[in-house]
């Protein structure tokens, strides 16, 4: 039997999966990427009777994928909290998903374990930038305000080495740092013996500085919009450029685009976290995908920017 651990490079995917395989600790191969490596399955070669593990990956961008692995007599676990579409029925798919504004994967992750792993889970509710939720695992765990901000730290700079358009365009690709974080069953360790969240918040913030000095397009008290150029700093900070704009103006809410190719862009989207609902809503009428409060479009048509501005700017939040 073999088994495949599938998840998305980013904090809540690889952290959901550190989880597991510390209850777990069977050999597996890993399946990961880039934070928009989505159609992940496509990449798993499973027979009848292997273990499919499946972590912070949209289903609906992978039901087919999802069904040839079902059929071919797999057993997949499926953890999730992204827009599903219809879920199949088959006596080999466990799934655990929910959509809810206040759930990430570690945390369904963490629910099945029932806490046994629970400093990961809050590392990986920090990186999906759900700060309450993860604050609430580390009440439960009593841990004092400098362990949090610590593990708070780790989450943001996991979460920010997954956003890139290529693996050079990242610090460590996801699978290497995977490496690193499984042999640690306790997050506040490894940040004692380990340099990796060191180099990677350092170049967070050298990243984060390159896009403070940059003008919104577009700012009020409703909305932001911020575009960014062309470069690799850009690829790799949108996402984090989004949380953090997100964090510090929380009636707000924002977008951030940059370039994709000379055609169209890439944009991340946060509802306000005042009211954290509506920005799947509005990335699905452009083809883009996500959860209620925070979404994106891979490829949103250069033709199509002022219309997303202004459906951006006009719509109705919570």
């Amino acid at each position: 039997m073999q088994r495949f651990d599938v998840c998305n490079g980013d904090a809540d995917g690889l952290c959901a999966v550190v989880q597991w395989r510390l209850h777990d600790p069977s050999p597996a191969t890993l399946v990961t990427g880039l934070k928009r490596d989505i159609a992940l399955l496509d990449r798993v070669q499973a027979s009848a009777g292997d273990e499919v593990l499946v972590c912070d990956v949209a289903m609906q961008r992978n039901a087919q994928a999802l069904r040839r692995l079902l059929e071919l007599g797999a057993r997949v676990r499926y953890f999730d909290h992204h827009a599903q579409g219809e879920v199949p029925q088959h006596p080999l798919l466990e799934a655990h998903l929910d959509l809810g504004a206040e759930v990430c994967s570690s945390v369904l992750m963490d629910r099945y374990l029932q806490g046994e792993h629970r400093a990961w889970a809050a590392v990986g509710a920090y990186g999906d930038n759900l700060a309450p939720v993860a604050d609430r695992l580390c009440d439960d765990l009593k841990l004092d305000a400098e362990q949090r901000a610590r593990l708070r730290r780790l989450g943001e700079a996991i979460n920010y080495n997954a956003y890139g358009d290529v693996e050079s365009d990242v610090h460590i690709a996801p699978a290497k740092l995977y490496e690193i974080l499984i042999e640690y069953a306790d997050p506040l360790e490894l940040l004692v013996r380990e340099t990796i969240a060191d180099e990677l918040d350092r170049l967070r913030r050298d990243d984060l500085q390159h896009a403070a000095d940059i003008a919104p397009r577009r700012l009020d008290a409703h909305a932001s919009v911020l575009l960014l150029p062309d470069a690799a700093w850009s690829r790799r900070v949108i996402g984090v450029v989004a949380n953090e704009l997100a964090n510090a103006n929380p009636q707000r809410a924002h977008a951030v685009l940059k370039p994709r190719d000379v055609h169209g862009w890439v944009v991340s989207v946060r509802a306000p976290l005042a009211a954290p609902q509506g920005a799947d809503a509005l990335c699905q009428r452009f083809g883009g995908a996500g959860r209620a409060a925070a979404a994106g479009i891979d490829h949103l048509p250069a033709a199509d920017v002022d219309r997303f501005i202004e459906e951006f700017a006009a719509a109705s939040w919570g």
